[in-house]
Formats: structure tokens, C-alpha cells, sequence
């Protein structure tokens, strides 16, 4: 009895492997000259690559800055980083489908235009301007409708698109930004005045 179910397990073992494994020795017969015999070409995404391998679809990987650096001049002058880019590091091509900004520790989102437009502002108000185009795309500006967070693109539009890791000429899109601020009566050192938040997805059909 033993011996039986090793036999039994050892028979559903070798039938699980075979289920499992994807085999091309399976053939039509063609058995007349001139006769057709048909081939279907399966897919399957795996993993590792691999036929048979655990099922798994393209993976996303692309990098966002971690800082929009700004500084600001004691006349007022601001300057910002000029090599601030997106970079999809995934094999398929992948579209930034919106960008919103949020303010924080005490800074409020003001209307973004030359930075006489905040002449009039207290010094300590604490408020400030943003500028952003993706790529070569329009340019999206902060108003002054919401103080605390805008959505500055709603949808993709030219400029944040991305080919994937293979086109090392289109797989990356530059990130132009500015800002007007208030003045300060203390210096400041890379305080977090706000947050861009970008949203990644797949460029599908």
C-alpha cells in the first residue's frame, strides 16, 4: 500500500511538470505534397523571460527628482537647477499624466508672473510663484484660486511623453521650472516651501 502511493504521487508529480511546461514537440502531420500545416505563435509574459516562468507584466521604472531646488537673491532674483529631468528606465514607453504642486511649512502658492507682483507683500508673507514645462511643452503657471495645492496639468500633453530604456534619445524629458517668492527677513536653507507631485503612467494604445 506503501509502494501505491508513491507511485500515485510520484505519477501526479511528473503530470504537474508536463502541465506546467510549454513544449513545441506537438506537431501537425502533413502527409500530401503540397498540403499546409499551421503553427500558432503563443505569449507569454513572464518574469524572468522565460517559457514557463512565473507570469508577470513590464516592469515600470522610472526616476523623478527628489528636490526642485530654488534660491532666491536678496534683490529678489531666483535661480533654478538646470538639469532637473525625468528618466524611464522601463522597457515600455511611459507618459507623465499629471502634475500638481502642494504647499508646505507655512508657504502659500501665489500667482506666478514677474516678481514685482509681490511688491506689495509683507516681508515674512511667506508666499510664492511656480513655473514648470515638461520637455518642450507649454509652460503651467500657479494662480492665486487655491493657496494650499493646484493641479497644474491634467492630462499628458506634448512634452511628457517617454520611449522606453532602448531609445536613449526620447526615454527622458527635461523639467524647466521657476518661481517668484516673498522676501524673508532671515536666511533660509533648503527649507521644503512645497511639493510636486507627478503622476507616471504606461503610454498604452
Amino acid at each position: 500500500m506503501k509502494n501505491f502511493k508513491k507511485t500515485i504521487s510520484l505519477i501526479l508529480a511528473v503530470c504537474m511538470l508536463a502541465s506546467l511546461a510549454i513544449s513545441a514537440s506537438a506537431a501537425n502531420t502533413v502527409d500530401t505534397s503540397g498540403g499546409t500545416g499551421t503553427s500558432s505563435v503563443t505569449l507569454s509574459s513572464t518574469a524572468d523571460g522565460s517559457i514557463g516562468g512565473d507570469p508577470a507584466a513590464t516592469k515600470m521604472s522610472v526616476t523623478v527628482p527628489t528636490v526642485l531646488p530654488i534660491a532666491v537673491g536678496t534683490d529678489g532674483t531666483v535661480s533654478t537647477a538646470t538639469d532637473a529631468k525625468i528618466v524611464n528606465n522601463s522597457f515600455g514607453a511611459v507618459k507623465v499624466n499629471s502634475v500638481s504642486i502642494e504647499a508646505a511649512q507655512g508657504w502659500s502658492l501665489a500667482a506666478f508672473g514677474s516678481k514685482d507682483t509681490l511688491a506689495h507683500e509683507k516681508v515674512n508673507s511667506n508666499k510664492f510663484g511656480f513655473q514648470i514645462a515638461l520637455g518642450d511643452g507649454e509652460k503651467k503657471l500657479t494662480d492665486n484660486k487655491n493657496a494650499s495645492k493646484q493641479t497644474l496639468l491634467t492630462d499628458a500633453i506634448e512634452g511628457c511623453f517617454m520611449s522606453g530604456v532602448g531609445d536613449q534619445a526620447a526615454n527622458s524629458i527635461g523639467i524647466t521650472y521657476d518661481a517668484i517668492v516673498t522676501p524673508v527677513s532671515e536666511a533660509v536653507t533648503n527649507t521644503a516651501i512645497a511639493s510636486v507631485l507627478f503622476i507616471i503612467a504606461w503610454d498604452v494604445v
